[in-house]
């Protein structure tokens, strides 16, 4: 009796003993397939990083082409900035050189015709400084010179026409040419004291001066010793 329980027991502590066995070699088995199943796992994210790193320097080259293309474009954008500028300004002053062509032909574009008039109105006015104008014969034909003068004076002023009759007025070179100095107790020194010739100007621009003599003053009378040594020295 006894024995038949220690077989029993015996029995049963080696099925036990076989269970844990299986267990172990379960285990194992568990553990073997999860290393595998990790080490796919793990080169695969070797693999993603390893790619990851490939798409940043990657990015980072693009990155520098695209800054050596905006600063390539930005330099081209300021060289037609300034490229517009200058033409706006050549234009602009094209413009203005134009237009001053225009105002100058607009005011010195008769010149010629003036200087082929101004001959004749030097004619009628010489003409009626030698005219008695008390003869009764001749007035009608005076006065009809003198209207002829007066309107054509009258017409050329409407182009910027001015005659230049300086007489009594101070001397001055850019209006006036002296053609001779002499003394004289009415008109102070430096003054015209007779005009040959009246000048004209064109829109401020003198077309021919006037031909005047201009005064010395008042004649200085030589001191009574000079005059006796002068007399002495003819003697």
């Amino acid at each position: 009796m006894q024995t038949e329980e220690t077989q029993m027991k015996q029995a049963f502590e080696k099925a036990q003993n076989l269970d844990d066995s299986q267990n172990i070699e379960e285990i194992e088995t568990e553990n073997v397939e999860a290393q595998n199943d990790v080490e796919p796992e793990a080169e695969n994210a070797s693999e993603e990083n390893q790619g990851s790193t490939f798409d940043v320097k990657e990015i980072l080259a693009e990155n520098e082409q695209l800054k050596l293309q905006i600063s390539a474009l930005e330099t081209k954008h300021k060289e037609e900035i300034d490229r517009l500028v200058r033409a706006v300004a050549e234009t602009e002053n094209q413009k203005k050189r134009i237009e001053a062509d225009v105002e100058r032909e607009r005011k010195f574009g008769n010149e010629k015709l003036l200087k082929a008039l101004i001959p004749v109105v030097d004619s009628l006015e010489l003409a009626l400084q030698h005219t008695d104008p008390n003869n009764e014969a001749v007035k009608p034909t005076i006065e009809g010179v003198q209207n002829t003068v007066t309107l054509l004076l009258k017409e050329l002023s409407k182009f910027g026409v001015t005659a230049v009759d300086p007489l009594n007025q101070p001397f001055d070179p850019n209006l006036h040419q002296a053609i001779s100095m002499a003394p004289s107790n009415e008109v102070e020194a430096n003054k015209v004291m007779s005009v040959m010739q009246k000048g004209y100007t064109l829109n401020g621009r003198v077309v021919r001066p006037a031909m005047v003599i201009v005064s010395r003053g008042a004649p200085q009378e030589a001191p009574a010793g000079d005059e006796k040594n002068t007399i002495n020295i003819e003697a």
